[in-house]
């Protein structure tokens, strides 16, 4: 597991993010979007993984798209992150952009460890995943969600359940008691995802401080 850090190292707000090499190109901009849209400080912690599908997949499920199938190695990314940030002081958050938004969501299923969960445009059409939120209970909280309002526009029929999806597992966070946001971002999935995750992890910031 590569690790790369943004931010002020000394700061009491440490963000997890997994990512791939995709994101890490876009990292510069999105830590400055951090910055721009909140006062607090934060040190970002971007952890490279080497199988998206299947390092950040909570379990198997066949090709949604493409030939590549999920995998089940969410378990194992998620006890490197606990280890790498178990003794960080302050508050701990954790998110991601798409399949890394899903796995925060669900590591927070898994762990009191993170005070609050990124989730833009997280990838909710998983199989069986909100099957899965409504059994196990959220351990965090506060969640900021977000999608797109052209993602469902698809003619993939599993990911086109995304809008329902999203709406249903953020009523599934607020039945628990848990601060929960949703914001709908103009576009697809493809669209500036950096900025759609620092707005995210910007949110999460100001609401530690109120």
């Amino acid at each position: 597991m590569d690790v790369y850090e943004y931010g002020d190292p000394s700061a009491n707000a440490l963000l997890i993010q997994p990512v791939d090499d995709h994101d890490l190109a876009l990292l510069e901009r999105e830590t400055a979007a951090i910055r721009e849209g909140t006062s607090a400080g934060f040190r970002l912690l971007a952890v490279r993984v080497g199988s998206w599908n299947a390092d950040l997949s909570p379990w198997d499920a066949p090709p949604v798209f493409g030939k590549e199938g999920f995998g089940h190695g969410a378990a194992e990314t998620l006890r490197e992150v606990e280890e790498l940030c178990r003794d960080a002081p302050g508050e701990r958050f954790i998110g991601g952009y798409s399949l890394a938004g899903l796995f925060a969501l669900w590591a927070a299923h898994q762990t009191d460890l993170f005070s609050g969960v990124a989730a833009a445009s997280p990838s909710v059409w998983f199989p069986g995943f909100t099957e899965f939120m409504r059994t196990h209970p959220i351990r965090t909280g506060a969640v900021y969600l977000s999608l797109g309002d052209r993602e469902d526009r698809t003619r993939n029929p599993v990911m086109a359940t995304v809008k329902n999806r999203i709406l249903e597992a953020r009523d599934r966070i607020e039945e628990q008691g848990a601060d929960c946001a949703l914001e709908w971002n103009r576009g697809n999935h493809f669209m500036d995802p950096d900025l759609r995750t620092a707005r995210a992890f910007a949110w999460l910031l100001d609401r530690r401080r109120t």
